[in-house]
């Protein structure tokens, strides 16, 4: 980014450029660099430097929606930094990605809408000045590019994303929302189902994966949403047919209205078959082409309000 200048010292003060070493990772990857603060015409100090980890999110909010910026992680990284006239200073860092931090592209293809970035605050005179946004390029795990494959392969295409804040309920969330990743049904499934959701849950060494099917109503059929977990190890989901799993989950959803407890078609275990690897989410992409880490407030929302974690998802009603 480009360096700014700090306002709160007047004419002459100091400058700030925040640069990452690299702006691609995955979740669980730490993102490094460094803070270059250059010296203006005097002395200064500098309370504090923060770091933090934010993302795009939409809230229902007074009957609406209101969208901003969720903060999800926050690192200070040095306190009482002195700055001599003229002088630059590195700070280095490194943060490490939450596990469910949002995927933002998949290969060379950038979601719309998504955004995750790091931004670098700097406290002075116990004010905080909020700095520049430095994106970071958030692609797939391999478990979840494997589930991502699947919907190419089946047909389905891209229609939108966006990350909401709520929690899923029976998985281990950690963050106080979650993304969505919309499809259009595969071919097969028109006029029976409006659109399918995609969630994703991480851990280090699990994957949850939370299915949301928009079903289509008829004169003779019933509408509604309709919910599918699937949870496996990344080792296991790697292997795993998810072609086979999705779309049977797929046309079991299309011929079942929904029941008393729409959370149904939940899988634990193995599965140990090979998927085809095909055009994946290439094809997919081109159909369309807060607080601390378990608290999870977010906040810095457009109308500047703070929000709680939402309400749960896929609970029975």
């Amino acid at each position: 980014m480009f360096k700014r200048m700090l306002s709160a010292f007047g004419v002459g003060g100091p400058s700030v450029d925040t640069v990452l070493d690299s702006a691609v990772a995955t979740a669980g990857e730490v993102v490094r660099g460094k803070v270059q603060i250059q010296g203006g015409t005097k002395d200064v100090v500098i309370d504090q430097v923060v770091l933090s980890l934010v993302t795009r999110v939409e809230v229902e909010h007074h009957g609406g929606e209101a969208h901003g910026t969720g903060e999800f992680f926050r690192l200070t990284v040095q306190r009482d930094v002195r700055v001599p006239a003229g002088e630059r200073l590195d700070i280095p860092f490194q943060l490490s990605l939450p596990w469910e931090t949002p995927i933002t592209a998949v290969g060379d293809v950038a979601l719309p809408g998504m955004l995750v970035g790091v931004r670098t605050d700097l406290v002075i005179k116990g004010a905080p000045d909020k700095g520049d946004l430095d994106p970071v390029r958030v692609r797939p795990l391999p478990s979840q590019d494997r589930v991502l494959e699947a919907f190419g392969e089946l047909g389905a295409t891209f229609r939108g994303a966006d990350v909401e804040v709520g929690r899923i309920v029976d998985v281990p969330q950690e963050l106080g929302f979650y993304q969505e990743i919309e499809f259009f049904p595969p071919p097969r499934f028109t006029g029976r189902l409006n659109q399918v959701e995609l969630t994703f849950v991480t851990t280090h060494s699990d994957v949850w994966v939370v299915l949301e099917a928009d079903k289509r109503g008829g004169m003779f059929r019933q509408g509604g949403d309709m919910f599918g977990r699937f949870h496996m190890s990344h080792e296991e989901a790697e292997q795993a047919d998810w072609t086979a799993i999705i779309g049977g989950w797929l046309a079991d959803v299309a011929d079942r209205a929904p029941r008393g407890n729409p959370a149904f078609g939940g899988h634990h275990g193995h599965h140990g078959h090979h998927g085809r690897r095909g055009s994946g989410m290439g094809a997919v992409v081109g159909g369309a082409a807060a607080g601390l880490v378990g608290g999870m407030i977010i906040g810095d929302m457009m109308d500047g309000e703070l929000f709680d974690g939402g309400e749960d998802v896929g609970a029975e009603e």
